[in-house]
């Protein structure tokens, strides 16, 4: 009884390992995190999405608190994403796409430090990979970009009602308005 339960362990770990090794994070910024959320979910590879904070000062930053400005904090998304089938580079080309990177603390009609273009690298091989991949980029804007790109922060995942927020509410004022014209135009950028 003992060696199998000892067997069952072993399998057990041996299934987590393999299985966390086809699992990579990207956490990224680019105006409000509905946004980014209803960009990346459904994309090829992505395991999911999760809105959240970083970059700030505050530990376990409310969104009323992240609205005012005063925590520091970025609204970003928390991508897993399996690196096999999407890697690390085709996340920032479309996330260059999903945005305006040229704008400080702003995403159209969104404004402020919140609201910042960030690139939150996990490690060293994804902040050179964010690095030449924003030189690739900036060839594709007219102003220079001005995402900051920073090393790995504590995640802070938003409240319960801002996940999966334009699924659960596609026909919201704001939804229509921003997020389903971006919808669109990325949709016809990559049909191209």
């Amino acid at each position: 009884m003992k060696i199998l339960v000892s067997l069952f362990l072993l399998l057990g770990s041996i299934f987590c390992l393999s299985a966390d090794m086809n699992e990579e994070n990207a956490v990224l910024g680019g105006g409000c995190f509905w946004c980014l959320e209803a960009i990346f979910q459904g994309q090829p590879g992505i395991k999911s999405v999760t809105s959240g904070y970083a970059a700030g000062k505050t530990l376990n930053p409310t969104y009323e608190e992240v609205c005012l400005g005063q925590t520091g904090h970025a609204e970003v998304v928390k991508i897993t994403f399996d690196p096999a089938i999407v890697s690390y580079e085709k996340i920032l080309e479309l996330f260059w796409d999903a945005h305006d990177p040229t704008t400080i603390n702003r995403q159209g009609a969104d404004r402020g430090t919140q609201y910042r273009s960030i690139i939150v690298a996990e490690n060293a091989t994804q902040r050179q990979t964010a690095e030449t991949s924003l030189a690739a980029a900036q060839s594709r804007f007219p102003n220079p970009i001005v995402t900051q790109i920073i090393d790995r922060v504590e995640f802070y995942p938003a409240e319960a009602y801002h996940q999966d927020f334009y699924e659960r509410n596609s026909a919201h004022p704001y939804c229509r308005a921003v997020i389903v014209p971006k919808l669109q135009k990325l949709q016809s950028t990559q049909s191209q």
